[in-house]
This record gives C-alpha cells, structure tokens and sequence, in this order.
C-alpha cells in the first residue's frame, strides 16, 4: 500500500528576488524610506521589510545583480549583506556585540558614579580635580567602545543625508563628553561623564533585549533544513555506490536508503517496502508503509528495509526546503507589527533637534553665554533621550515572559505577546497538539504470559509502536521473556522463537488503521489496538478559550476518521487532511474576514501555519523547526498554558500602554524644566534614568500575573 503523499508543490526558482540582511534599520522611518526608496531605482519593482528579522526582500529585474542591489541599499544609508552569504551569523554577531557593548557600560557607570558621589558629597580643590580625571580615564574610552551602535548608526545616516534616532543620542553623548573633557581640562566645577555613561546604559539595555529577542526567531529555518540527510548512497552508471553529498544530489538519480538513514531528498521507491516515520512533515504518529511506486520526502526516516529509490527533486526544490521557504515567507508579515516605540520614532530625532537647538538659541538670545546655553541644550538632549520609551515595551515583555515561564509556557518572541492579546480565533491541530502524540496501547487483553513476551520482542526494536507497547508494558510490571533470533522484518514486523514457538510482533492481516499490531505466539493470535490520548486538561482549556472569546476548531493534516472521532469529544468543528498550503489559505481566509488567528500545532507540515499566523503555539514534544517557527512552546502534558498565555498578554499589553503613559507624562514634565534651564545634565541624567526605573517597576507588576 502506497502511503499518502504530502501535497506540496516544490517552488520554481525565483529568478527575480534577492533577500538581504540589514542590521542597520533601527525604526519605522527606516522601513518607509526602504520600501519608499528602492522601488524608484530603475529595475527594482517592489521591497519588503521584514523588520523582526532585520531582512529586505526585493523584487528587481534579472540582469540587476546582487552588488547593484546592495549599492542601492548603501544610497540610502544602509549596510547589507545577500543572506545567502549569512543566513544567520549577522544577527547573533550583532546580539553578541550588544551585549559586549553592555556590559563594558555598567561596569564604566558603576565606577564612574562612585567617584561622582564623592564629589557630591562635597570634595574640593585637588580631590574634586583627581576624581574628574579619573571618571575622564574610564569614561572616555567606554564611551568609545559601547557608544560604537550609535555612533555607526548615526554616521551611516548622516553621510546620506539623513536622519534616525541615533543622531540625537550620539550628539548628546558627544556634547556631554565634550564639555565635561573641557570642564575637566581647565578645573571647572562640572563634568558630566556619569550622564554620559549612564545614558549609553539605559539605552543598551533596551536595545539588548530587543536583539536578544529578534535573534530567537532566526533559528527556525535552519534547524528545518538540518532534519534533511546530509549525503545519499548513489548507484552510479558502472553500477557502484558511492557517498554524495546532499548538494550534489541530482533528478534522475538512484540512491539506496538503509534502515535508520534520513532521506536527503524527494523520490520515488522502485525496489523495496519498509515503514518510515514521516510524523516530521505529516504530524502524523503512526508510521507509514511505503513500497514500489510510493513518493517519499526528504526528512523522513526510513524505520525498516533497505530501499531503492530514484530522485525526484534535490535541494532547494524538496518539500522540506519548500516549507522553510514558506516559513520564511510567511514571517515576513510580522514587518506589520513594529513595536509603538518604533512607530513613534520617525518624530523623534527631528523634535529633539528642533528642541535643542531652540534651547540653545534662545539662551543665547536671553544673554547666558555660549557655554551656558550648551549645558541647557545638552540637558535637554539627554532629558528627551527615548529610554523610557525604549524600555516600556521590552521589560514587560520580559517580566510577563518569565511569570509564563515559571506556569509551562517559553515565550521565544518577546512582540508575540501583543499578537496573543489580539487573537480572536484557535486553529488547533490534532496529534501531538490535542493529542499527547504518543501510541500508547490497550493491553488489558494480554495474560501475564503475553505481555512477557511481547516486552521481550517489543524492547528489540526502534519502530514507534513497538517503543510504545514496551514502555506500557514495563509500566504494568512486565518482565520481558528471553526471545531468541529476533528479526526485524521491513514493512511486516518483529519475528522470534520463544520456547520452541514462533513468536511474533506482525502487521494486522487486515487494512485497518496503522494504529494497531498482532501479537503471534504459536497458534495464538492477539490484536492490540493503539490510540493517542487527549491531554488531561484539553476540555478545560476550549472552554476558558470560550471565556476569552476565542472559538477554537481543529485544522489538522492527519486522516478524516482519526480527527472526526476527535472533534465529536470535543464538540468543536475540524478540518482534516489539510496540506501545508491548505493551512495558511484558512489563515488567509480568516485575516481577510477580519480575525486575528492564533496558530497551535506540533508537526512540519504545520510550520508555515504556524510562522504565518497572527500568533502560534507549538507543545514542547513538537518538531524543532515546529518549536523555532511558533512565537511560543508550552512544556509538560497539560494544555492549559495556552489559554494562560492570551490572558497574560492581555494583561502585558494594558502594562505597555501604562508604561507609554507614565513616559510621556515625564517627557510633559521634564522637557519644560530642561528648557527654562532648571536642569543640568547630571540632573537630566537621573531623570531620565528614574523614569526609567519607573517604567520597569511597573512591569514587575505582570511577576505574578499568569497565577492570577
């Protein structure tokens, strides 16, 4: 019996997009100037920015190579790199640089502020003038190192004729070094180093997090194109096999699969039967027979016989590579979804100016002299610096991230939350995700005898429902009887002698579901029937989705009759059999009828679902392309964190709007007093950081809200 296929259609080769990497975009004036922009290049047609992932993807003509596009990108100001060149690397080079960045300005600040409070405290003369020298030694050159984000930022922008929010924060961060240099130099009372360090601080730490956010959700497509075999064994003209790299597979060529070995690319069988496990790409648990004519995929597993097969599709046309490709794709909608503070960016950089500047001039105006009316600009730069802005978002993001942690819940993607809180609608897959996803047996008809002997051929083998009926069997406290001369029988089962019987773990005779096996000792014949228990708390957790407002159905790529027989428990509706592109047009579908849904499911066929919903969800036994491409995993046998989650969020989004509030509250408060003068930018520098410190205080309000 041929096994189903998966009906996915390998991509024709894009002979007209190029994706690039662009670490440098920093806000939502970033994305309208690329995808503004680059269509008014000659041969360029269209550009997407997928924001999360720091990635452009650009349509253009086929004469316009790669190093045409990057120069287009570096006119308007931006680094790029073709992310064939660097699928991964620059995202986790940049996080590891952040976090250098970080940690070298809490040391300077840590110190730097240690000797301002001796000067606070009232250290005149030498002293005063030693400890400004000192905090000069430290600061200057950890201003250099972790101020480098910013400054390159800035300087990129600035040599093409435009601006981001890091041209605010390197000019206050120069100007505060530069006059506190010069207080320092010729002994004044002021120097301002801490505000300096202090400021570059607050602002690495959001930006951090931020970084360390978007790096977890790049992990996805590699670990799926790591399931695929690395090599084949192909059978060449002259009649020999040799090893080939997976690259170098080629249509039209025969390779042979042993047992164990992963398949590295699509085929046809022509010589063998065996069982192979395709739960990787179907969801399916029960493995699948295969034999003459059956197509089989890169990724999955062959459990049995040795089999011939003649390639189909290699590379990056197998059904494998053409998922990550719609993973891919289908993460690029996230671009829609930049953070508020992004949004409010593109005012930012031109009212601080606009406010500096004004401040400068009208002190000068007012007759307070050039280096008074410096330190009033320079407080007013740092007083309006976005750190608060910055961090309302990422630290209740992180604070809710971790109270969902501690109930079953990892949140990968930190912006997941405010997709959770928007949902209105649940697809549900069925195995793995409803299910537990593991065959478990009824063995209430086996004697104390049979289930002896069954553990002893059910433990000689790998084969998923023979790993099954042994564990239930040691469960119940069987001992496995001494079963000579097992032979594992591809495509038919486990054979033995036991007592001087022929023993046997076989098949069923009939075509009844996959779930089940015969157990055969001597004349004795007794069939066991396998099922995929519900998760305990699976009825609870639809209706507190019900609570919530969220009607939930099952969207499952596994057989009618197993997904009926579900649905009826559960009274929800199902769709079943469902392909990988079956599953994102029912989330087209749902999004052009105007609802946000929310995507659960465990199996590699449901990783563009999943990457393509307004939000997903994988369980924690799930593949791990599934657990990279969903923006969160909940672990153990319990189901219940999923509901959890949306009312977590929900109540995560009410603190980021709080922490918004509170921030431009302080804006309203601070910037008035900064530019009537009455603060100095060491006072600047404590503001800004209190209300800093304010906006985090009050995300650790969400530290018990998934117990609540």
């Amino acid at each position: 019996m041929n096994a189903p296929s998966l009906s996915i259609t390998p991509a024709a080769p894009v002979a007209r997009g190029t994706r690039f990497t662009v670490p440098g975009m920093r806000c939502a004036g970033c994305i309208a100037k690329i995808e503004r922009e680059l269509p008014k290049v000659e041969g360029i047609h269209a550009a997407r920015v997928n924001f999360s992932a720091k990635r452009v993807a650009i349509e253009h003509d086929a004469e316009i190579g790669e190093d045409a596009l990057g120069e287009a990108l570096r006119k308007l100001g931006f680094e790029a790199q073709p992310i064939e060149d660097n699928p991964l690397g620059h995202e986790a080079s940049e996080r590891r640089q952040l976090m250098r960045a970080l940690g070298v300005a809490g040391f300077g600040m840590m110190n730097v502020m240690l000797l301002s409070v001796s000067v606070w405290s009232g250290a005149e003369g030498f002293t005063k003038e030693l400890f400004h020298w000192l905090s000069a030694l430290i600061a200057l050159p950890v201003i250099a190192y972790s101020g480098r984000p910013f400054f390159s930022s800035a300087w990129m922008a600035l040599k093409f004729r435009r601006t981001n929010m890091d041209v605010p924060i390197s000019i206050g961060v120069i100007l505060a070094t530069g006059l506190s240099l010069y207080e320092t130099i010729t002994g004044g009372g002021h120097a301002y180093f801490e505000s300096a360090v202090m400021l570059l601080f607050f602002l690495l730490a959001g930006r951090a997090l931020d970084a360390e956010m978007r790096t977890r959700t790049r992990s996805g497509i590699g670990a799926l194109l790591r399931r695929m075999g690395k090599s084949a064994s192909v059978i060449g003209p002259d009649g020999q096999v040799r090893r080939v790299p997976a690259s170098a597979l080629e249509p039209g060529m025969t390779v042979l699969v042993a047992a164990g070995e992963a398949l590295a690319a699509d085929g046809e069988i022509e010589d063998g039967t065996s069982t192979i496990d395709n739960s990787m790409l179907t969801g399916e648990s029960a493995p699948q027979r295969v034999g003459v004519g059956s197509v089989v995929h890169a990724g999955a597993i062959n459990l049995g016989s040795l089999l011939r097969m003649r390639l189909t599709h290699t590379a990056d046309d197998t059904a494998l590579a053409e998922i990550a490709r719609l993973m891919d794709e289908a993460g690029q909608s996230r671009s829609h979804y930049v953070r508020i503070a992004d949004r409010a960016s593109r005012l930012y950089a031109p009212v601080v100016h606009s406010l500096a500047a004004l401040a400068f001039v009208g002190w000068m105006i007012a007759g307070a002299g050039v280096h008074q009316s410096l330190v009033i600009a320079i407080a007013v730069l740092i007083i309006t610096c976005p750190c608060a802005m910055g961090l309302a978002v990422p630290t209740a993001q992180v604070v809710a991230s971790g109270a969902l942690l501690k109930r079953g819940l990892l949140v990968k993607d930190g912006s997941a939350l405010e997709r959770l809180a928007e949902v209105d609608v649940a697809l549900l897959d069925k195995t793995g995700t409803l299910t537990l996803g593991e065959p478990r047996p009824d063995i209430s008809t086996l004697d104390a005898e049979a289930r002896s002997v069954a553990l002893g051929l059910a433990q000689a083998s790998r084969h998923p429902l023979s790993r099954g009926l042994a564990d239930a069997l040691r469960d119940a406290g069987a001992e496995p009887a001494v079963v000579s001369d097992i032979e594992e029988v591809g495509g038919s089962g486990l054979r033995g002698n036991w007592a001087g019987k022929l023993v046997a773990l076989e098949r069923p005779d009939t075509e009844e579901s996959a779930m089940a096996t015969s157990l055969v000792i001597g004349d004795r014949e007794i069939t066991l029937t396998f099922a995929d228990p519900l998760r305990c708390d699976v009825a609870d957790t639809l209706a507190t989705l019900e609570e919530q407002d969220i009607s939930a159905s099952i969207l499952s790529g596994d057989r009618s009759a197993a997904v009926e027989d579900v649905a009826r428990r559960l009274a929800v509706p199902a769709t079943a059999e469902a392909s990988p592109q079956d599953k994102l047009a029912t989330l087209e579908a749902l999004r052009e009828a105007g609802r946000r849904p929310l995507m659960v499911g465990d199996g590699l066929n449901d990783g563009p679902a999943l990457a393509a919903a307004h939000a997903s969800i994988a369980p924690g036994t799930a593949s791990d392309a599934s657990q990279q491409a969903a923006d969160a995993v909940f672990i153990g046998e319990r189901m219940m964190p999923v509901a959890l989650a949306i009312r977590v969020a929900r109540r995560t989004m009410d603190i980021v709007r709080q922490n918004f509030t509170l921030a431009i509250v302080y804006n309203a408060l601070a910037v008035p007093l900064a530019l009537f003068g009455y603060v100095t930018p060491l006072l600047a520098a404590i503001a800004m950081s209190l209300s800093s410190l304010i906006v985090v205080a009050n995300s650790l309000r969400l530290t018990g809200s998934a117990g609540k």
